[in-house]
């Protein structure tokens, strides 16, 4: 992936004044989204143009909870003591709503991946997520 996503992200991030820990892990898990599919568009985009639709079901197949929580079984043995105990919180989070298309355990999984993500960005970890994205991605 190209350094440019990590100077948009830490040059829009001003959450790094909260510490991350202070955050639900259902909330962690919010931002984790929004930067896990930005680092999954980056990721098909770079792969060459294509037509839209193409990318859309590139990214949807990544974005997904099963792809989720695959992702979560790769990395999972890759992390450090603090990042396993953020994954494990947000995998644990009961969340009011109820999954569309996977099992609530793919769904918890993914939530994880999610908080786990969303924690590494208010640390300002970019690089951090970067390298967990790209292991999972070259793993799947």
């Amino acid at each position: 992936m190209n350094t440019n996503i990590n100077e948009v992200l830490n040059s829009v991030t001003k959450l790094n004044a909260h510490k991350a820990n202070t955050y639900s892990p259902l909330a962690l898990a919010y931002i984790g989204d929004g930067v896990y599919e930005l680092f999954v568009r980056t990721h098909v985009l770079a792969k060459g143009n294509m037509p839209v639709n193409k990318m859309h079901k590139a990214s949807r197949e990544l974005v997904r909870a099963g792809a989720q929580a695959k992702l979560y079984h790769l990395v999972e043995d890759k992390l450090t003591e603090e990042e396993l105990q953020v994954l494990k919180r947000g995998r644990n989070a009961k969340s009011i709503s109820a999954p569309k298309n996977a099992d609530i355990t793919e769904y918890r999984h993914a939530t994880g991946l999610e908080a786990l993500i969303g924690y590494l960005y208010i640390e300002g970890k970019i690089d951090r997520i970067q390298e967990i994205i790209e292991y999972g991605f070259q793993s799947l």
